[in-house]
């Protein structure tokens, strides 16, 4: 195929896609499907719009849980995809606005809402970074990332069970991977004027084009000012994201994708629990310190991609992605509860963070027939490396002068402490890994996938002050193979059955009382279930059942209780439901129903038997969306549904308990013109009080009171 015939086919492909887009109601820029540039081609991801017909909430196919376009039907795991409809229809900003809507998915301490960290299954990451979040396949949330924002986002794909077989150190619970839209060569602009509750404001633009016919770009910025329930606290932030893809000749594209992010929030961590109970203060109260200021962070990703067509069945792909940033700033936070349970003693800190990481991956991919078995076949390898420097003062926890505050009558604006130096770490860390997949088709109906990677990593972490102790020292080199074998039976072209297990690892940091490495967690995972697609593949529901274990985590040392031992032991089972469809022309749904089962197995202090913190046994989700048009022929839709988290442990001592809570959300927009369309969204319409999640009963996060965001949404 000449240079001329694949921008022809890529060309006409997009005028096709956006003549049928002139339609009303259809949007062109924030409602696309990723496509491959032509059905030869074979190249990376191009971004070609979608029908006439909004966006629905079931995807059919992902990349994301092997690293090539794979049916969901077809996959031995758990795989959910959040859609661009329903973030739209969410007027989801954040990640952490669409978590509900995915089973299993539980929201964790989040460093006074600094950065993203939920659990998935029941597992959480570890403190630096949360659980495993990939961007577009590359790890990204090593260090301190502020969370994402959604302005870039094309889908945010749900890979239940561990993946360490093709992304290597994770959680077994579960990795999300983000993926981005994509520059498109037809030219599309959006403007998005958002106003809500808590003077809260928001602007962002989506614009996508061709440069030239070989070059497309896309744009994609957001300026934010978010109010909050919460006395004293309100943030700022600044984002944006321009990608390019340049048509190289007709077996090769190159991309670029950038994300630069600033923003400014003080630390908040929430209300303090009197007696076990956290809902004795109003949920407005804050119990820091308004003269701190914000918290400054900035981030940056940077991902440059190359992927060249060998012939029409193999191909190789290389990739450098790097990321830097910086948390800066003041915060007050409290330390401890007096006996009158009303004195708060608390500690004045200063942090100092910065972050460097960046990560290699090449990979060759290919399609071939051994004795009339299908195989697709990857190989690829990966290098890391990660910079992570930490500085933080602080008060001495037994000063004679506690800079304290009454619970219930705070008085701001006392002469603030000056903190003292207590860690000072500079921590560096180099990894290596191979790995191997095969997709193969034993029949029509048999679907077997096989992986395997070899992970090398080694850590050093030179320590001049750590905790107020003079530091030291301390490096680990370990290495890990983890594995993965599924199995998928599709009984008819609707239903399937599939069984699958593997194993997972993280490392852990620091040393024991010898000051040797810890070994790292590992972790062996079974799943098996059953799905469901429609004729139409417009609906679709997962049905999975689970067992995980976790191994070596860390624990009290019982010889010496100042340090720890890798022996823990966590568990977790479970059944989850997923299911979303589109029904006729009017009706669009999606909906989830979790039981989790996840507790401590071993451990020297903790009890057995004990719940992890903020996993709740039950959780569940609705949404529905009805559409239509009106007598002047306008697209409208009105929606609403529920939400239900049951009750949680606040801290790993199980000192007091998370109540359980259903909050419901009403939604509605109108597209009064062929190319501006006004939303309202309304959640926790009945102003229930409840409590998204803990880290002990001094640091208690409570959910968003009622509040409303309208739009306006203008395309040009």
């Amino acid at each position: 195929m000449k240079m001329t015939a694949l921008r022809a086919a890529v060309l006409g492909a997009l005028a096709m896609s956006q003549a049928q887009n002139l339609a009303w109601g259809a949007d062109t820029t924030t409602n696309t499907a990723a496509t491959s540039a032509s059905a030869d081609s074979g190249l990376g991801q191009v971004v070609v719009t979608g029908t006439g017909e909004r966006q629905q909430y079931r995807q059919n196919a992902t990349s994301s849980a092997t690293r090539s376009e794979t049916p969901l039907q077809e996959l031995p795991q758990s795989v959910q995809v959040v859609s661009r409809q329903l973030i739209d229809d969410l007027a989801a900003t954040r990640l952490d606005d669409v978590l509900l809507y995915v089973s299993g998915v539980a929201r964790q301490n989040n460093f006074g809402g600094l950065w993203d960290n939920y659990s998935i299954r029941g597992f959480s990451g570890s403190e630096n970074g949360g659980m495993n979040i990939l961007w577009n396949g590359f790890a990204s949330n090593r260090g301190y990332a502020p969370p994402r924002d959604m302005a870039n986002v094309e889908s945010v794909d749900f890979l239940k069970g561990p993946a360490a077989a093709l992304y290597g150190n994770s959680e077994p619970g579960g990795t999300i991977n983000v993926v981005s839209k994509k520059p498109q060569f037809k030219s599309a602009n959006a403007l998005d004027l958002s106003i809500g509750t808590n003077n809260t404001y928001r602007s962002a633009v989506d614009s996508t084009g061709a440069i030239n016919s070989e070059v497309a770009y896309r744009i994609n910025a957001a300026m934010e000012h978010k109010g909050s329930m919460r006395d004293d606290v309100t943030s700022q932030r600044e984002f944006l994201a321009p990608a390019f893809t340049w048509v190289l000749s007709d077996r090769t594209v190159l991309n670029y994708e950038g994300e630069f992010l600033r923003q400014k929030a003080p630390l908040d961590r929430g209300i303090v629990a009197v007696n076990g109970n956290p809902g004795v203060l109003p949920v407005s109260r804050f119990l820091g310190e308004p003269r701190d200021g914000d918290i400054k962070m900035e981030n940056r990703n940077h991902l440059l991609t190359l992927e060249h067509r060998l012939d029409d069945n193999w191909h190789v792909r290389t990739g450098v992605f790097h990321k830097d940033g910086s948390l800066d700033g003041f915060s007050t936070e409290a330390s401890a509860l007096q006996a009158d349970n009303a004195t708060l003693r608390r500690q004045r800190r200063y942090r100092d963070y910065s972050w460097h990481d960046t990560s290699l991956q090449a990979e060759l991919g290919g399609k071939l027939q051994t004795g009339g078995i299908g195989h697709e076949v990857l190989v690829g390898t990966e290098i890391d490396w990660l910079t992570l420097d930490q500085r933080m003062l602080r008060i001495n926890p037994s000063a004679a002068a506690p800079y304290a505050v009454n619970i219930y009558t705070p008085v701001y604006g006392q002469a603030q402490p000056t903190p003292l130096p207590n860690t000072d770490t500079s921590e560096r860390q180099i990894s290596t890994a191979l790995y191997v997949q095969d997709q193969v088709s034993l029949s029509d109906r048999w679907k077997l996938l096989a992986g395997v990677r070899a992970d090398s990593f080694r850590s050093t972490l030179n320590s001049t002050l750590n905790n107020g102790r003079s530091g030291a020292t301390t490096r680990q080199d370990k290495s890990a193979v983890s594995p993965r074998l599924g199995l998928t039976y599709l009984i008819t072209p609707a239903w399937s059955v599939y069984a699958s297990a593997s194993k997972s690892f993280r490392p852990n940091s620091g040393s024991d009382v010898q000051g040797n490495a810890f070994s790292p967690e590992t972790a062996r995972a079974s799943e098996a279930g059953l799905k469901f697609q429609s004729q139409d593949q417009r609906s679709g529901a997962t049905l999975a059942v689970f067992d995980i274990t976790k191994q070596n985590v860390l624990t009290t040392d019982p010889s010496n209780p100042s340090f720890s031992v890798a022996a823990g032991e966590v568990r977790s089972k479970g059944v989850e439901l997923d299911a979303n469809a589109k029904l006729g022309r009017h009706w669009r749904l999606t909906g989830n129903l979790a039981y989790t089962d996840a507790y401590v197995a071993k451990d020297n202090t903790l009890t057995v038997g004990a719940r992890l913190v903020n996993v709740p046994r039950v959780s569940g989700s609705l949404l529905a969306v009805f559409e239509d048009v009106d007598a002047h022929g306008a697209p409208f839709g009105v929606g609403g549904g529920a939400s239900y988290v049951g009750a949680r442990t606040g801290d790993q001592a199980g000192s007091f308990r998370l109540p359980a809570y259903a909050t419901a959300r009403a939604l509605a927009y109108w597209q009064f013109t062929p190319r501006m369309k006004l939303s309202l969204d309304v959640n926790n319409l009945f102003n229930k009080r409840y409590y998204t999640s803990s880290y002990n009963n001094l640091w208690i996060m409570p959910g968003d009171e009622r509040n409303a965001m309208l739009a306006l949404n203008v395309r040009f």
